[in-house]
């Protein structure tokens, strides 16, 4: 059914007439609910900068903002996260996240953040409990919202929205006609466009402030050891790719261009890996994103490896990003 809707969705400018009713149904109830929840928005007594997509599945939103703290600190913010936890379930929440908390707890996502970043993080279903949590800790002096796009009840002072520049934004159609959860027209009012990766799919014209991130991948880490090595070094070799994100072709392809010949291997977004499946009938390397490896450490299996992303923004563009957000302390 995925794969079908993906179809209809990316491979078409023309949204499934049959669809085209229930988009508008979805459309005026997600209005609706956005529009009551801004009403009764909590503003914290920090700044929040929220890092989202109008689109379902993966655009890029974690290595942004993996980036986004480091600019940040380099400012001089204490920055915090907070996240759902998708793919999660805590005893209790907020659930404050360390780089020792199980990802059965918080989700993939929000533990990789805490892993690469030490910055304070924490999850639960309502961001703004998950916030208060941060601040009551006086760990953070600006709070990044994870995926919070559509989460109103938290108030922002600055919004982003992550865009796959492969597949845009697709026939531009709300939910179930095509991938978007609200209308293209929301791109008008948010701060910042990151768009990842080349801009092959076409954009809705905007006046909104765009930039373009891409991720290099350059190192792999063995989970059983952390034995590091130059992605290099598997030029030529055949691997299994084993990619549980929103859109794993991205993974496939990025390792081709390193010379791996590749036997792909998706997996549903955030999904919870056993070790039977990742053990293949043979012995090649294993090779997996940073958010699948999170939930795969304690596998004692010596062909997983991890590659390691690293997001990349010209400094044209990141110097504009700067000066956004330099005006949060106004």
């Amino acid at each position: 059914m995925k794969t079908w809707l993906e179809r209809l969705w990316y491979q078409s400018t023309r949204p499934p007439r049959l669809l085209l009713p229930l988009a508008v149904l979805y459309r005026g109830i997600a209005g609706r609910i956005a529009a009551r929840r801004k009403s009764e928005a909590i503003h914290l007594p920090v700044p929040v900068v929220i890092v989202g997509n109008i689109s379902v599945g993966g655009t890029g939103k974690t290595p942004f903002v993996i980036w986004l703290i480091n600019e940040l600190r380099a400012l001089g913010w204490r920055p915090g996260v907070v996240s759902r936890g998708y793919g999660g379930r805590a005893p209790s929440y907020p659930l404050r996240v360390t780089a020792e908390t199980s990802t059965e707890h918080c989700g993939d996502e929000p533990a990789l953040i805490a892993r690469r970043t030490g910055a304070p993080v924490a999850v639960a279903p309502d961001r703004v409990a998950a916030a208060q949590l941060l601040l009551d800790d006086h760990d953070a002096d600006i709070i990044i919202a994870d995926d919070g796009l559509q989460h109103y009840r938290l108030a922002r002072n600055f919004e982003i929205c992550v865009i796959d520049g492969s597949r845009g934004i697709g026939n531009g159609a709300c939910l179930p006609a095509g991938p978007l959860r609200e209308p293209p027209a929301r791109l008008h009012t948010v701060d910042l466009i990151v768009v990842n990766g080349a801009r092959t799919a076409a954009l809705p014209a905007c006046s909104t402030p765009a930039i373009t991130m891409h991720i290099a991948t350059r190192r792999v880490r063995r989970l059983q050891d952390d034995e590091t090595r130059a992605i290099e070094t598997f030029a030529g070799q055949t691997v299994h790719a084993v990619a549980g994100i929103g859109n794993p072709t991205r993974f496939f392809e990025a390792l081709r261009a390193h010379g791996l010949r590749v036997i792909p291997h998706p997996f549903p977004d955030h999904y919870r890996y056993a070790p039977v499946d990742l053990c293949f009938d043979d012995d090649r390397p294993v090779l997996m994103t940073d958010k699948d490896a999170v939930k795969c450490v304690s596998f004692d299996l010596p062909q997983l490896w991890a590659v390691s992303i690293e997001p990349q923004i010209e400094a044209a563009d990141a110097a504009r990003v700067r000066e956004l957000l330099a005006q949060l302390r106004d």
